[in-house]
């Protein structure tokens, strides 16, 4: 039985959203709505992004981190520095650029560490909030019926 038909067992028998969906062949379980693959975190009793999507948004968050850093720094560093430093043409650049590389790795860095923790934030957020709202909607759709079943036997009675 493939993840499909998990994925679809699991919407026939109402179970979606409290089990992740297993695939009985490869064993690996999945978010029940959106099907990404999901780790069990033992500590927390919870689970968390696979690291397959947290070393893509790593690799992201350091290329992009790395990127804008880098336009920041020749866009405002070495202008200032041209400004500043008196001389040849090429020694604002040969002083600036060692600084620009780090302040670069620096920004690769923390967009590494940043851009996965932002995405493990933004996915519990929905979840959490999907299911909340999906729990008020409930709650709310179950007072609604009770009360249409409470005046329906009270006008029977009558």
């Amino acid at each position: 039985m493939g993840t499909r038909e998990v994925y679809e067992e699991k919407l026939r028998n109402g179970n979606l959203h409290h089990d992740p969906t297993i695939n009985p062949g490869l064993g690996t379980p999945r978010c029940p709505r959106c099907l990404s693959l999901l780790d069990a975190d033992s500590e927390k009793g919870e689970w968390t992004i696979t690291s397959v999507l947290h070393d893509a948004t790593a690799v992201a968050g350091s290329g992009i981190g790395a990127m804008l850093s880098a336009v920041h720094g020749c866009n405002t560093g070495i202008p200032f520095l041209q400004n500043r430093l008196k001389g040849p043409k090429w020694l604002p650049f040969v002083v600036g650029v060692p600084p620009l590389l780090m302040y670069s790795g620096a920004s690769a860095a923390f967009g590494g560490y940043v851009l996965p923790k932002f995405t493990q934030l933004t996915v519990t957020s929905y979840y959490a909030a999907s299911s909340a709202s999906h729990y008020g909607i409930s709650l709310l759709t179950r007072k609604i019926e009770e009360g249409h079943i409470s005046r329906v036997e009270q006008e029977k009675r009558r």
